[in-house]
């Protein structure tokens, strides 16, 4: 019974999710009516090339973006709230998005400090997604290693605050030094941004992303033993250090690729896993994980769609949006239920 009412919310919310996919492309400074883009999607021809041009390069890799980032950052949240068994944890927490921007603000701040090369590779687009892959990737080398010096899983959880502590640290004395022109630069980067990928981009998010969903779906036994801890865990016979290993290579390869894409996206990945298990009451990651990554695409959806201002030329950051939108459903919710499964 309780499998029949969590299949027919499965149903509503991918419904819901393809509706709202279809309004994201419609929205915008130029208006498209929803024929245009339903026969544009399907390989027909548009009745006006520019709307072909704006659906197929801009709007449609927007959406799959917003989808792959909502429901990327919700799992990387449910992961480390599992993992930590601490509500409070994000996909952020292991200092992996201080990493990415760090490396961003070296290639963007740093011109100043290091001089010309950083200067020169700052123009280019492709450079700020490979130096946010570098910084992520730098600091989940720490952390792995970290991981496997410590067996308390709460020190992992410090470490990784005080990664991104330090990094933190380290862009701020780049920003002293920087120009007025290189600080807005970072500033606007960091604001995040889901309409800036290519084809070519997408298509590299989406492998990585299907690497990360993957890991996700073979941890799902000890993700599930870990709400009772460690040594239940253990009872079981799950291995905690390999496990451990995995869900934390898992969470910073969706959130390092996530942030050197789309720059650092807050509150998704901390309250989505909390709307799930509110409309889902259960705390089996066999429908949570599905769960968080529908409406995490579903809630980055919305959020975009209200960054677009319809009908505006004007774009509005879209971290501003997810914190605006999203904190006071989150606490609506929380105080309607008054009940978190954790």
């Amino acid at each position: 019974m309780k499998q029949k009412n969590y299949t027919k919310h499965f149903i509503i919310l991918s419904v819901l999710l393809v509706v709202l996919f279809f309004v994201n492309i419609s929205l915008g400074s130029v208006s498209i009516p929803y024929d245009e883009i339903f026969t544009t999607l399907i390989g027909g021809k548009s009745t006006k090339a520019s709307w072909e041009i704006i659906i197929l390069n801009f709007r449609l890799p927007k959406a799959i973006t917003a989808i792959l980032v909502g429901s990327g950052l919700s799992i990387c949240g449910l992961l480390m709230q599992t993992l930590f068994r601490n509500p409070l944890a994000g996909p952020f927490v292991l200092g992996i998005s201080s990493g990415a921007s760090l490396g961003v603000a070296i290639l963007i701040l740093g011109s100043s400090v290091f001089g010309g090369f950083l200067l020169s590779a700052s123009i280019s687009n492709i450079s700020l997604p490979i130096a946010a892959s570098l910084g992520a990737f730098l600091v989940l080398s720490a952390v792995i290693i970290a991981a496997n010096k410590v067996r308390n899983t709460m020190s992992i959880l410090i470490i990784g605050l005080m990664f991104g502590s330090l990094t933190s640290a380290v862009i701020s004395v780049l920003a002293y030094f920087s120009e007025a022109e290189q600080i807005q630069q970072y500033l606007f980067w960091s604001f995040g941004s889901l309409g800036n990928l290519s084809w070519n981009e997408i298509i590299v998010f989406i492998l990585i992303y299907s690497i990360g969903i993957l890991g996700t779906l073979s941890v799902i036994k000890p993700l599930n033993s870990f709400l009772l801890g460690e040594n239940y865990a253990k009872s079981l016979g799950i291995n905690i250090k390999k496990n451990r290993n995995i869900i934390l290579l898992i969470t910073s390869l969706l959130t390092g690729v996530i942030t050197a894409f789309s720059g650092p996206i807050a509150f998704v990945g901390l309250a989505v896993p909390h709307i799930a298990r509110l409309f889902f009451t259960t705390s089996n990651h066999k429908i949570l994980i599905p769960a968080v990554a529908i409406l995490g695409g579903i809630i980055l959806l919305i959020c975009d769609g209200i960054a677009q201002l319809p009908t505006s030329e004007y774009t509005l950051p879209i971290n501003a949006i997810t914190s605006l939108f999203g904190a006071p459903v989150v606490i609506w919710l929380l105080v309607r239920k008054k009940k978190i499964y954790i």
